[in-house]
């Protein structure tokens, strides 16, 4: 019985946090009456069926878009827990799929929309703005807008809840990686910052475009919004392989200095939890490691049979495919 050779990750929800490991998920959610709610599913990925997509830049890719359906998902068990507990009704299908596609839209106008008008609109006051200071202008306001929309949200009382869910799931992953049993009190000691966070993906994205778009040099505004919605796809892939590696050699210094960003922008989207929240990702991991295959963190054995946290609830498990 060892460590299995996996990189376990997650992502905060409302009043809690989800942990995904290699064949399964778990998602553990405090509800108002104190106790953690948990789901497991069973998750499925396309890379089984076709391995081709476990290629590198392919699984960057294929990651990102499984991530964010199943993120969705989960995000909206934690929200019909919390809106029930308000004695309002959950959200319908309808409803999940609506805030989904809003979600996507909101990315394609906030991220590649607004830099390119802004990158336009100055080019039409400015006639001699040359093409290099165009894609420097365009990334500045690319950088900017990710700044600030994290900022701004950052302000909300609900949204400070749920980074500091973020900051305990960091501190539960380092526990886990840092082989150390899970306790509240060894969480503690960790640092709230990870290198693989979705955080540092999200930056590694915005300067990664920087240089890919910096070749294009379509005169038209449409071709140029076109192409930039194409190229995406390559983005991600290359950052997905650049936070992976740099998240797998941490003691080499470069790799260290080029975590660095990510680390600063994560002093924005995690907040130090409270040992009620590391009581719920600890539950979340503990859940998903012991589902998986007994394991040894620590010196103590998780299994089947492990006890996480006390008033543990666990939900009906569902499969996704």
């Amino acid at each position: 019985m060892k460590q299995p050779d996996f990189q376990y990750g997650g992502q905060a929800v409302i009043e809690g946090v989800m942990m995904r490991g290699r064949d399964h998920l778990a998602v553990a959610v405090r509800n108002n009456r104190g106790e953690i709610v948990i789901k497991k599913e069973t998750v499925g990925s396309i890379t089984k069926k076709y391995p081709f997509l476990k290629w590198p830049l392919l699984r960057g890719i294929v990651a990102l878009c499984e991530s964010f359906v199943l993120g969705m998902k989960v995000l909206m068990f934690s929200a019909d827990l919390f809106m029930e507990s308000e004695e309002e009704s959950k959200l319908s299908p309808w409803e999940s799929g609506l805030m989904i596609g809003f979600a996507l839209l909101m990315t394609v106008v906030l991220f590649i929309l607004l830099p390119l008008g802004g990158r336009m609109l100055l080019h039409k006051y400015l006639p001699n703005f040359s093409f290099v200071w165009g894609n420097i202008v365009e990334s500045l306001l690319r950088m900017v807008i990710l700044f600030g929309y994290i900022l701004s949200i950052s302000f909300l009382k609900d949204i400070q809840r749920v980074f500091a869910y973020h900051g305990a799931e960091h501190k539960v992953i380092n526990t886990f990686e840092a082989k150390q049993e899970l306790t509240v009190e060894n969480a503690r000691k960790f640092p709230t910052f990870h290198p693989r966070c979705g955080t540092s993906f999200l930056l590694f994205v915005v300067i990664t475009s920087a240089v890919f778009f910096s070749f294009l040099k379509y005169e038209t505004i449409w071709m140029r919004l076109l192409s930039r919605i194409m190229l995406m796809p390559l983005v991600a892939g290359v950052s997905y392989e650049i936070i992976k590696f740099t998240g797998k050699h941490q003691d080499f210094f470069l790799w260290r200095w080029l975590s660095l960003p990510g680390k600063l922008l994560q002093m924005l989207t995690t907040k130090e939890p409270d040992d009620a929240q590391l009581e719920v990702a600890i539950s979340s991991l503990v859940a998903v490691i012991t589902e998986e295959a007994p394991v040894i963190v620590g010196g103590k054995i998780y299994n089947a049979e492990s006890e996480s946290v006390t008033n543990v609830t666990e939900a009906e498990p569902t499969t996704v495919s």
